[in-house]
């Protein structure tokens, strides 16, 4: 397994207890990473942190790295900081596929000849069950697998 403090390294991960006075959570879906040995930890911190939306963390296994990935939509109105590695994310409901801003970009990038276009397709099926995020300023594909919905 991948050294947790390695894969922090992606661009995208960028909050760390951080107060969120500045930042609109409303809709917004985070995904958390964490080891095996921490998972059961952190699950029980946010659930008894946060008002979870939709009553649901849906926990899924990073194949390559072997760690987890907790998603979850939190109620804003009681949200004073975050959990460490965690990130904003965007989802393609039709394709599972979980992204930031900073990944698509640079997939467009990479598709359409070196230019970020907002109006390029995306072929989504190509991304099934899969996280993207930047690293090092590059585009990476994480494929995951549901490990657990845990109910709240």
């Amino acid at each position: 397994m991948e050294n947790l403090t390695t894969l922090r390294k992606y661009d995208d991960i960028y909050w760390g207890e951080t107060s969120l006075n500045t930042i609109d959570l409303d809709n917004k879906l985070l995904c958390t990473f964490v080891d095996q040995e921490n998972l059961d930890a952190l699950l029980s911190n946010i659930i008894s942190s946060y008002s979870i939306k939709y009553n649901k963390i849906f926990v899924l296994h990073v194949k390559s790295t072997g760690e987890y990935a907790l998603t979850y939509n939190v109620d804003h109105g009681n949200v004073s900081h975050i959990p460490a590695n965690t990130i904003l994310v965007h989802r393609n409901k039709a394709s599972n596929t979980l992204y930031t801003i900073n990944a698509l970009n640079e997939l467009i990038k990479s598709l359409n000849g070196g230019i970020v276009d907002t109006s390029y397709r995306i072929s989504w099926q190509h991304y099934k069950n899969s996280i993207l995020l930047t690293q090092e300023g590059q585009f990476k594909q994480l494929g995951t697998k549901i490990h657990e919905i845990v109910e709240i």
